[in-house]
């Protein structure tokens, strides 16, 4: 464009001095060699610059043959490169597509017509294919050689760490992902791999320098960071509680300001505190995560902060912390604990079926059955609770790629991620599930009152004999009062003969036989009567 105008400006500029001499006429005189030429401006204007133009074409002519066999060169040589390009273009899809033996073809062509120094890319298409073919020792190779040139390295030692990580080898997988989050702490992979080897070690400095290394650029990168920097703080607490309790303190108390809602890091700080006698501001926090995650650590760490408090005093305090979060199960969970301590069972048991109105789980069933047991010691009750836990869903827990933990960590134990755990209830499998029904059907049933039996008259006998078998006569039995209940009597039908039934309700209990677990017909009974029979009520 700029080249155009400038034409158009040269052009412009000759019109005008052609103009400009046309206007004023004139003659040349060149006397030369005893001769003398007259001619007018316009033509001596003219003539020179034919001079010139034609200087400057034969210059261009002669420096066109001149250079003609590099410009053929050249030419060659790019249609050469394009055509490399091309190729390495068409591998590069093949490779993507899963197609290892065009992209292996496309890649050896390429090679032949592009220089590998000049093109590092051709490297990465023969480790791809090679990979793709299934030749994993050539791949290693290839990325090595990358990992050697500081164009390529992070690309080589992210197929290294691949194929470390394909052969189960975790240490070198961790020092090429450690080599690569030296060089560029903004690859997350790397970060992420090198955070787990340190979080193996108990590195938490270090891995807290790596998480400050790291620059987030997004908002929700921010966020992450945010996170990783208070689970390693929190971490690195937990690890000096016993040995410097003043740090402890300091790095929980920042975990804390940078996530309000994590329970670790408030829990452990309050420990710190408590463990200072700073009582109050230990409580202070704890009731701030509580307000936003109410958790059983925290409520067992609130109400027992003071170990020479009475039980009724732990009462009043699981009162005060159930008061900061009403209507949720864990508040009445807390106070419900605190009653059966202090000996409250009415407020206990009101507490804790609030808390199963709210959630009905194992352990609000299993609070029921030790206030049950402790107040009217009716193991038929007990029972009936212990038969509403086995059935109910399970309590959250601390859970990490399948792994039921009773306390937080900071890391999985099966794959070593950071911050793998989760407050949440465990996924049910169908094996607690059989357990489950296996062990509700050993527990003995709860005893009931049984419905009244009617009178022997009204009761109806169906057979399943190919002949009838008449009832047995009216006068030989001996007809139940409608208005006793009376759990299966146990009487021999069609001998004729009356057995005695088992007592009436208001007989003493030390005067009641046993009840047994399976009241129903007699061997001899069945063979008395000739036939198997069921009624019909």
């Amino acid at each position: 464009m700029f080249r155009i105008l400038f034409f158009l400006v040269v052009v412009f500029l000759l019109g005008l001095g052609f103009a400009w001499l046309a206007e004023r006429p004139g003659d040349l005189v060149i006397t030369f060699a005893g001769y003398r030429y007259e001619v007018t401006l316009m033509v001596a204007a003219v003539l020179v610059v034919a001079v010139v133009a034609a200087v400057m074409i034969v210059w261009w002519l002669i420096r066109s043959i001149w250079n003609s066999p590099y410009a053929v060169a050249r030419y060659f040589r790019v249609r050469r490169r394009d055509r490399g390009y091309q190729a390495l273009s068409t591998g590069m899809i093949a490779a993507g597509a899963g197609d290892g033996g065009l992209a292996q073809r496309m890649g050896k062509q390429a090679a032949k017509m592009i220089s590998s120094d000049q093109e590092p890319l051709i490297h990465l298409l023969d480790a791809q294919a090679a990979l793709l073919e299934g030749d994993h020792e050539t791949a290693r190779k290839k990325f090595a050689a990358m990992a050697d040139d500081p164009e390529t390295r992070l690309l080589g030692l992210r197929g290294l760490y691949l194929e470390a990580e394909r052969l189960g080898e975790r240490e070198a997988a961790r020092h090429y992902a450690a080599r690569a989050a030296s060089q560029a702490p903004q690859l997350n992979w790397a970060v992420n791999a090198t955070l787990e080897a340190k979080t193996e070690e108990g590195d938490w400095p270090g891995a807290l320098a790596l998480v400050e290394a790291q620059k987030a650029t997004h908002k929700a990168d921010r966020e992450a960071q945010t996170r990783r920097r208070a689970v390693l703080l929190t971490a690195q607490a937990m690890e000096q509680l016993d040995t410097d309790t003043a740090a402890a303190r300091a790095a929980a108390l920042e975990a804390h300001r940078l996530q309000p809602d994590f329970v670790p890091a408030a829990v452990t700080a309050a420990r710190a505190l408590f463990r200072e006698s700073d009582l109050r501001r230990g409580s202070k926090v704890l009731e701030a995560v509580w307000k936003k995650e109410p958790h059983p650590e925290v409520a067992d760490l609130y109400v027992h902060a003071r170990s020479g408090d009475s039980t009724h005093d732990r009462l009043e305090r699981a009162k005060r912390l159930a008061r900061l979060k009403l209507n949720h199960v864990e508040s009445e969970l807390v106070v419900a604990r605190a009653a059966l301590d202090a000996g409250e069972f009415q407020e206990a048991r009101a507490a804790a079926e609030a808390a199963v109105r709210i959630a009905p789980r194992e352990g609000a069933f299993l609070l029921l059955a030790d206030i049950e047991e402790a107040e009217t010691g009716d193991q038929g009750r007990v029972r009936h609770w212990l038969a509403k836990a086995v059935r109910a869903p399970r309590d959250p827990a601390w859970v990490a790629d399948g792994v039921v933990s009773e306390h937080w960590a900071p890391a999985s134990p099966v794959t070593g991620q950071l911050d793998a755990f989760e407050w949440r209830v465990p996924v049910e499998r169908l094996g607690q599930v059989i357990e489950g029904e296996e062990a509700l059907a050993a527990l003995p049933a709860v005893a009931e009152e049984p419905p009244a039996e009617e009178p022997a008259e009204e009761e109806t006998v169906v057979t399943v004999d190919a002949e009838p078998v008449p009832p047995p006569p009216a006068e030989e039995e001996a007809p139940a009062e409608p208005e006793e209940a009376q759990p299966l009597p146990e009487k021999a039908e069609g001998n004729g003969e009356g057995e005695k039934g088992p007592p009436a309700p208001d007989e003493p209990a030390e005067e009641r036989p046993p009840i047994p677990d399976d009241p129903g017909v007699e061997p001899d009974e069945e063979k008395a009567n000739g036939a198997s029979r069921f009624r019909l009520f």
